[in-house]
């Protein structure tokens, strides 16, 4: 392998980059557009603002253990565009470490966040100061407010600074030099359990998931010189993501883009999914790759893209990650253009990215995946690797670059990163396969797994056979207990705006041409919307209690 023995930091490898394609643009979203340079020195000016204030690193990660941090951290409480961008450059620059701020969470699960994450700063749209004001008296640390303007009309809160007054001023990059140890936090979702804050080296996730390895040969970039000079030869690839910068795909899919020098297109409706303005915006800018979250957003950019709002001829790739996207949605994204390409890609918090899957025309699939340079299958007890071929049903895990731990818990870090051999390995919860010829089969989280009259049922696997009902819009899938099963499997589902009536005998009868028996659902729930997070993903605490609410 290239480069094992080079470490890297973001800010450097950002700088470099900025430096070979100083006019080309990074960051576009409706009227306003940024080139490297302009988001580089922005971000160098914030860095200046949060030194100045006292922030950075003040103890060195060599005294620390994993689940320990020594740096302040920036929470980024923000909708997409250059702002959060900057603010996550700005505070590597700094040695300050950036974690992502879930916009949906409610007084209670924001002031948890910011309380468990310690955090000392925060970079916050206008829309939500409200929400902070209501939480600071509870948060005597969170001493640096930075408020973003924006059309809400609220006022600067008191003691807050203005988010342009800070980068619009000329000043030099902190005198500080980042480190390869400096953190990159990342909060999971919290779909499943309360969030827990993933610590990364900065050289870790640059490797995994940050572009600094090719992902299918495993070869790593070399030095900085080889990252510049690959960056300059992108012809200006336009990568459009539509999956919050609060979920990690979404943020490693900028870094990416900034490392491998394309230009990030937002849209220009962040509140909320506007698949029509996303389709718009793709005809305008020419974009050549959309990322989506499963079929919560796939879905209605197929409808935008069929019912012809604009001419999508530049879109070559959707490329999926954090969510299924099912067999019958990717066949009709497909169908919608000629050529078109769907890329599957697996990952976790606690992985980066692992797997990437490609169907094409005329070969269309999904759950298989071939499998990333560090990717492996572990066994049921955390004490052997897998081989491919093996029959056995096993965890998949990540060895190599992975995470330090989850901050503030050392027995949770210990049972996620375990040592095999002497190797540290990440092994997040996924149910998995090691096949013959080396592809992984993908199972399901096994925190969602029901488990009925002792078969275990994966909420993936019926989810998607549910799915491929033509009246279904949306569909999520959980387990209740039962007197007879154990558990049973409930179908919680939202019938799609102009679907004909359908009843719950017709879904599963429908699902059971692709699924065996024992997995049909037990009972099917309608409700006129599933919930998701703003990324796509399911909120399967709310789908047991749907499912619950439901017994009898």
């Amino acid at each position: 392998m290239q480069g094992d023995n080079v470490l890297f930091t973001v800010p450097a490898v950002a700088e470099a980059v900025a430096a070979a394609i100083p006019e080309r643009p990074l960051i576009v979203q409706g009227d306003r557009r940024y080139s490297y340079r302009e988001i580089i020195d922005r971000s160098n000016r914030l860095a200046a603002y949060l030194h100045a204030r006292g922030l950075g690193t003040h103890t060195e990660r060599g005294s620390l253990a994993g689940h320990e941090v020594g740096q302040d951290l920036l929470g980024i409480y923000a909708y997409n565009g250059p702002e959060y961008v900057e603010a996550m450059l700005g505070a590597f620059r700094a040695r300050v470490a950036p974690f992502n701020v879930n916009y949906r969470y409610v007084k209670n699960e924001l002031q948890y966040l910011l309380a468990d994450s310690g955090a000392t700063a925060l970079v916050y749209h206008s829309a939500f100061a409200p929400r902070v004001a209501e939480i600071l008296p509870e948060l005597p640390q969170l001493g640096v407010l930075i408020q973003i303007a924006d059309d809400s009309g609220h006022e600067l809160l008191y003691g807050a600074v203005d988010y342009e007054t800070i980068v619009g001023q000329v000043v030099p990059a902190p005198p500080v030099e980042p480190s390869p140890d400096d953190l990159y936090v990342l909060y999971t979702g919290g779909t499943t359990g309360m969030p827990k804050g993933v610590l990364w080296r900065q050289h870790d996730i640059f490797m995994t998931a940050f572009g600094g390895r090719n992902m299918m040969t495993g070869d790593r970039a070399a030095s900085i010189e080889e990252i510049a000079v690959r960056a300059a030869e992108n012809p200006g690839t336009k990568l459009m993501i539509l999956p919050p910068l609060i979920h990690g795909a979404a943020q490693w899919a900028a870094m990416t883009a900034i490392t491998t020098g394309q230009t990030v297109v937002f849209p220009s409706v962040v509140e909320r999914f506007d698949a029509d303005d996303v389709v718009r915006t793709i005809a305008r800018e020419q974009v050549l790759v959309a990322t989506v979250v499963g079929d919560a957003m796939a879905r209605p950019l197929l409808a935008a893209i069929e019912s012809r709002v604009a001419d999508v001829e530049s879109l070559a790739v959707v490329a999926n990650g954090g969510a299924q996207l099912t067999p019958h949605v990717k066949q009709r994204l497909i169908d919608s253009k000629p050529n078109l390409l769907v890329v599957d890609g697996v990952g976790s918090s606690e992985t980066g990215a692992q797997m990437s899957h490609m169907s094409a025309p005329g070969a269309v699939s999904t759950g298989t995946f071939a499998a990333g340079p560090d990717t492996c299958v572990v066994t049921e007890d955390f004490t052997a690797v897998l081989g491919p071929g093996h029959d056995g049903l096993g965890w998949l895990a990540q060895r190599g670059h992975v995470p330090l731990g989850y901050k503030g818990d050392a027995a949770k870090t210990a049972a996620t990163f375990p040592l095999i051999d002497g190797v540290r390995y990440a092994v997040p919860g996924d149910r998995a396969r090691h096949l013959e010829g080396g592809a992984v089969e993908l199972l399901g989280r096994e925190s969602v797994t029901i488990n009925s009259g002792g078969e275990k049922i994966f909420a993936e696997e019926v989810e998607s056979a549910i799915a491929s009902h033509p009246a279904v819009g949306d569909v999520v899938v959980a387990g209740r207990p039962s007197e007879r099963w154990g558990q049973e499997v409930v179908a919680i589902v939202a019938l799609a705006e102009d679907a004909d009536e359908v009843d719950a005998a017709a879904l599963i009868r429908h699902a059971e041409a692709s699924i065996a028996r024992y997995k049909l659902p037990k009972a099917v729930v309608f409700r006129t919307r599933i919930e998701r997070s703003p990324a796509g993903k399911a909120d399967y605490r709310w789908a047991r209690e749907q499912a619950l609410s439901e017994s009898s």
